[in-house]
């Protein structure tokens, strides 16, 4: 950590001239429009690091003349005036001051509340800018957060995660890794390793007298249930992946069953084009609902049939792709007529449907008499899975197909302090920091020496350290903050 601070501290330093040095080691003070682009009631624009309160004194006129920003408690707000160098006013605003290490980066913090015309907005920017700040990357007030010790890598990630959640499930998966659930686990999982590894070290420093500080059965019972913890850990990704970025569900079938039709009337608009003309859907079309608090991101694929056209059997062969990366599968038919290739296209798509939930959706129902529905059972009499009968372009029975969606997602109930992973470079070091552990299990079992064990439970020790940021580099750290949105 103190590495990576050094680093990023040499980094700052060439931002600007100022001298002051805030906590955590940064000379130069940042600022940024925090909120979204566009007109609104409010804006609001960050300024945080050493300088913070006093470049935006050089702006700020109270409404109490006998006040001053740089005197203004800490968390505290000040009613007053933005003004240009000609004492214009720009806006009337309202200024919340953070004093260092209490705020959200660890430094000075200044929040300026101003109306939202992006006018305005731009024009306060643009005074910070020539009174001393200079303008945030993207994720930098995080970042320093993160740098200044106020948070751990992994509640970092979790702050864009709760900016980007869609629906109740994952807005409290971000909240809970964000308030250290996450954190807790691996801080738990890394002391217990530390004490064992310097135990282990410890014995080849007396490797000549035989000495023995570390029980390997007492080892071996910790480093199983390390293991079994990882391994816990990295199972629940299937479902913080779906919560977080949506259950796939692949919308498969022969030409012209209603597929697209269908795909309208969940989305409730015109998403796909819809036509009597087999072969219409030739690509994949994705988007994505949320139905009782669960986020389904639906695909819509290509109609399966033997073809001699080479675009459309390239958009076939993306629908096998797809039925294989979904969760659920609605396989949709068309009730007015059992194709002959029945049989052809039941065998392709039970081949890439193993192991997930297929949902046989009747369609155009209708168009037929009760008896004949009968006769539709029977020839599928072999098919295990949940059967819905609808009619998308009358929206018959369609809140039936999303209530059988819903059971078929089977995602449990997320509460306050589950720890659940959605994050897939988390999950990628969970699998090598689990690999690690089982080799360590391993060469207890079969008597291998200190050094080597120590080895491997150093680098068990690695890949949790990634998680959480105490192992890092600029190059993770600058991919990580990157994606996050400029004023955050």
């Amino acid at each position: 950590m103190s590495k990576i601070k050094n680093i990023n501290t040499e980094n700052s330093n060439d931002k600007n001239n100022n001298s002051d040095m805030g906590f955590g080691g940064f000379a130069s003070t940042i600022s940024a429009i925090s909120t979204a682009s566009g007109i609104g009631g409010i804006a609001v624009i960050r300024v945080s690091g050493p300088n913070a309160l006093k470049n935006c004194n050089l702006i700020f006129r109270p409404k109490n003349e006998n006040s001053t920003l740089l005197k203004q408690n800490a968390n505290t707000v000040f009613f007053g005036s933005i003004v240009n160098e000609n004492d214009e006013i720009i806006d009337e605003v309202l200024i919340t001051v953070f004093r260092s290490p209490h705020s959200f980066t660890g430094e000075d913090v200044v929040e300026i509340s101003c109306h939202g015309s992006i006018f305005i907005q731009q024009k306060i920017l643009h005074l910070l800018i020539e009174n001393g700040c200079v303008l945030a990357q993207p994720g930098e007030f995080t970042q320093r957060a993160f740098l200044n010790g106020k948070m751990d890598l992994s509640q970092a990630e979790a702050v864009a995660d709760l900016i980007a959640s869609t629906s109740a499930a994952s807005h409290r998966m971000a909240i809970n890794q964000m308030r250290g659930g996450f954190s807790d686990e691996l801080s738990k999982l890394r002391s217990q390793l530390l004490n064992f590894v310097s135990l282990v070290e410890l014995e080849l420093d007396f490797n000549e007298e035989d000495v023995e500080f570390a029980d390997r059965t007492q080892l071996k019972s910790l480093a199983s249930g390390i293991e079994v913890i990882i391994d816990g850990l990295a199972d629940t990704f299937h479902i913080g992946n779906a919560l977080k970025n949506g259950i796939p569900v692949a919308l498969v079938g022969e030409t012209n069953v209603g597929k697209s039709t269908l795909l309208n009337v969940l989305l409730n608009e015109e998403r796909a084009i819809v036509s009597d003309i087999h072969g219409t859907t030739r690509d994949v079309i994705e988007d994505t609902i949320n139905i009782n608090g669960i986020t389904f991101r639906f695909i819509d694929t290509a109609g399966i049939r033997d073809t001699k056209d080479k675009i459309e059997s390239m958009g076939i062969e993306r629908t096998y792709q797809k039925i294989e990366q979904a969760s659920i599968v609605l396989w949709i038919l068309d009730c007015t007529q059992v194709s002959e290739h029945i049989e052809w296209l039941t065998e392709r798509i039970e081949k890439r449907s193993v192991g997930k939930k297929v949902i046989l959706v009747f369609n155009k129902i209708d168009k037929i008499a009760e008896e004949e529905r009968d006769v539709l059972s029977q020839i599928f009499e072999q098919f295990e899975g949940e059967r819905i009968y609808v009619s998308a372009r009358e929206r018959i029975n369609t809140d039936g197909l999303q209530k059988a969606l819903i059971a078929a997602a089977q995602l449990p109930e997320i509460n306050s302090g589950d720890v659940v992973i959605s994050n897939v470079r988390h999950y990628e070091a969970l699998k090598h920091a689990h690999s690690a552990i089982c080799r360590v299990i391993d060469g207890i079992e079969i008597g291998i020496s200190g050094d080597f064990l120590s080895q491997d439970i150093r680098e068990c020790l690695h890949f949790i350290g990634e998680i959480t940021g105490q192992i890092s580099n600029d190059e993770i750290l600058g991919n990580i903050f990157g994606k996050f949105c400029i004023g955050k």
